[in-house]
């Protein structure tokens, strides 16, 4: 007997984070999920993580109770996370074949690119009856900071992110402190989008001196030290430019490691506060993340609802 399809397409969002394991930075996460849920509150939304090693840690602690009661803020899920794929497969076992990833990656790095390639590999399947194939349509959302190409311009993308961070210039601003960033980056691609992002971030708020930096790739440390030593300023706001508050904030950033930014810029004399707080905390970046998710699904001609 032949199956019979229905002729009510049903949709879904999948966000793809590239995750963390530390339960004090899943509030950042879950922000981003609720204020998605809360603008299309017909339209189930599903959170993935693109870190196999992120998802692998998670998985461990699934039969850790005292874990588990000890970190009440963690979602039920998060135990047995999926990643991209598994997450689209369990939507369309459900029967949604219109499906809009909005990742929260920050920049078209390697994270986007592998995340683009998945997406396309999927909108390639092509069965013999057409209606049988597992997806209608599969739309791609653009990361924080833009792509390329005409349809959405970059530089107004890495504008209208400079004017989310307004909050962070303000507290600076009221500390009489430098603002300083500490980006993840890649050494595969090019990093130069974080060179323009400062650029508008000092054109915007030129009362206060922002300084960005990078794990890896450039603008590294070195860079920061040279342009913080140039502000003239010993009062420096350290706050991570990722989406959560997590491994690189906490340790890289953070620590009273002596290679932490924190411990390197104190030894160069600056008093430096660190503030672990992550993009996904700033209602301004969340709200970025719902327009470039309805972008997304405008232009596939999907309707949220």
């Amino acid at each position: 007997m032949q199956e019979s399809t229905s002729k009510t397409e049903k949709t879904a969002i999948v966000v793809a984070a590239f995750g963390t394991t530390y339960p004090s930075a899943v509030d950042s996460l879950l922000a981003i999920v609720r204020d998605i849920e809360t603008s299309y509150p017909h339209t189930p939304t599903q959170l993935a993580f693109t870190s196999n090693i992120i998802r692998k840690k998670w998985h461990s602690r699934a039969n850790d109770q005292d874990y588990r009661k000890t970190h009440p803020e963690v979602p039920e899920y998060f135990y047995n996370i999926k990643n991209v794929l598994g997450t689209l497969a369990d939507f369309q076992d459900q029967g949604y074949k219109t499906i809009v990833v909005q990742p929260t990656h920050l920049t078209h790095g390697e994270e986007y690119l592998d995340l683009e390639a998945y997406v396309e590999g999927l909108r390639s399947i092509k069965t013999v009856r057409e209606h049988w194939q597992p997806f209608k349509q599969i739309a791609l959302g653009r990361p924080l900071m833009g792509t390329w190409g005409p349809q959405f311009p970059y530089p107004e993308d890495i504008t209208k992110l400079a004017e989310a961070l307004k909050s962070d210039v303000t507290a600076a601003q009221k500390a009489g402190a430098t603002l300083v960033y500490m980006g993840h980056g890649n050494e595969l691609l090019s990093t130069a989008l974080y060179y323009e992002l400062e650029m508008e971030m000092n054109k915007l708020y030129p009362q206060v001196k922002t300084v960005i930096g990078l794990v890896e790739g450039h603008p590294d440390f070195d860079e920061v030290l040279v342009k913080t030593k140039a502000a003239s300023n010993k009062k420096i706001m350290l706050k991570p430019l990722m989406i959560v508050a997590g491994d690189h904030a906490t340790n890289d950033m953070a620590s009273d490691e002596e290679d932490s930014w924190k411990a390197l810029l104190q030894a160069a004399g600056f008093n430096v506060t660190p503030v672990l707080e992550g993009l996904g905390n700033n209602p301004a970046v969340r709200k970025r993340f719902i327009v470039h998710l309805q972008d997304a699904a405008t232009e596939a001609g999907i309707e949220l609802r």
